[in-house]
């Protein structure tokens, strides 16, 4: 039966050149798409091969992890030694050895309960009070003097559980301080709001570093005599106030994004400025500045390092005291990797969580 002369022949299907598709279409039009291009990729080709292959033979190849300082010097790879030899500690510091499971359990707890706050489905009333018991729990797990356990001065607390105490407990202090702050910034009772805008432009326009001299050397002169005040406290005093200052202006630009006609809706519903604020404005304005509010977080959880300058042994400190014993100078390097590494995953977590909440939030 002869075709008819108008229907379509049927062709196979052909696909696409390998070249334009998968992996090595991406390298062409994205790598090789221009003699420019072409000529940075091989440069950065080059830069890898001449670095990347000594920098693993050194970390990993030719590395020591469980030998002495005597055989690291001897040995020209990376002696990752140092933080096994001293990782007790690097991480609790001065704390008692026989009593450093205390500071192991808090810590054990805050991961548990940053895990729980994670999922969405746990906000509720209850989660609150239980982050209040948790906090109670962490600062009488490392304080002592309760039920058997040894009383341990804040003077020997150091390493990771300082580093956590001074940003979890600064951090949970300061988000709800800035917020009041930003809304007495933008109060119609002038007392208020010329208070707030001293407050705020005071704090931001000094250093974190003089905060805390002043807090540590400055402060106690005024106390009266006899009276004195955990050196801890008072640097987490300084941290709050900092942090809140610049949480303040954040959320003061979410505030002037909410649309005027918001406000007014509320106003027509009856809402008093407390319900106004609670129901309507500020759940927008607290989700349209989680990006700005995680960043100034983030910034904040890295400066409690800067806590070294009044002799706190945070985890820096206790990093750089290691490195002062003669066994373990010229291993500063590696040291300074693990520390950078600690901090990397707290930060990763924290800007990790915020990209999540932000994608839950989004309506």
């Amino acid at each position: 039966m002869t075709p008819h002369p108008t229907a379509t022949p049927a062709y196979p299907d052909i696909k696409p050149p390998v070249t334009s598709i998968g992996l090595i279409g991406w390298i062409r039009a994205n790598l090789f798409n221009s003699w420019f291009n072409s000529i940075l990729t091989l440069l950065v080709l080059a830069g890898l091969f001449k670095t990347v292959p000594p920098m693993v033979k050194w970390a990993f190849i030719d590395s020591l992890w469980t030998s002495t300082s005597a055989e690291c010097h001897a040995d020209g790879g990376a002696c990752w030694s140092i933080i096994t030899a001293n990782i007790r500690f690097i991480l609790f510091g001065f704390y008692p050895p026989d009593q450093q499971w205390r500071p192991l359990s808090a810590m054990i707890l805050l991961v548990v309960m940053l895990l729980i706050t994670r999922n969405r489905r746990w906000w509720h009333r209850a989660l609150a009070w239980a982050w209040v018991a948790a906090l109670t729990a962490m600062w009488l797990l490392m304080r002592g003097g309760f039920i058997g356990l040894q009383f341990v001065e804040s003077t020997q607390w150091g390493g990771m559980p300082l580093t956590l105490i001074l940003a979890i407990f600064g951090l949970t202090a300061a988000y709800p301080l800035g917020v009041v702050l930003a809304l007495g910034r933008q109060s119609r009772m002038p007392a208020i709001k010329s208070l707030c805008v001293i407050y705020i432009e005071l704090i931001r326009g000094v250093p974190l570093i003089s905060l805390l001299f002043m807090s540590s050397v400055i402060f106690p002169l005024f106390l009266p005599e006899g009276i004195t005040v955990n050196k801890i406290i008072r640097a987490q005093a300084a941290i709050i106030l900092f942090t809140a200052a610049y949480i303040a202006e954040v959320v003061r630009g979410g505030l002037q994004a909410i649309p005027k006609g918001q406000f007014e809706a509320a106003d027509s519903l009856g809402l008093n400025y407390f319900q106004t604020m609670r129901l309507v404005v500020l759940p927008q304005a607290l989700k349209i500045v989680i990006p700005p509010t995680v960043s100034i977080l983030i910034s904040a959880f890295k400066d409690t390092s800067l806590v070294v300058i009044i002799a706190l042994y945070d985890i820096l400190k206790t990093t750089q005291s290691t490195l002062s014993n003669p066994k373990w100078m010229g291993f500063s390097t590696e040291a300074y990797i693990f520390l950078a590494a600690v901090y990397f995953l707290c930060c990763f977590f924290m800007s990790n969580w915020s990209r999540q909440l932000e994608k839950d939030l989004s309506t």
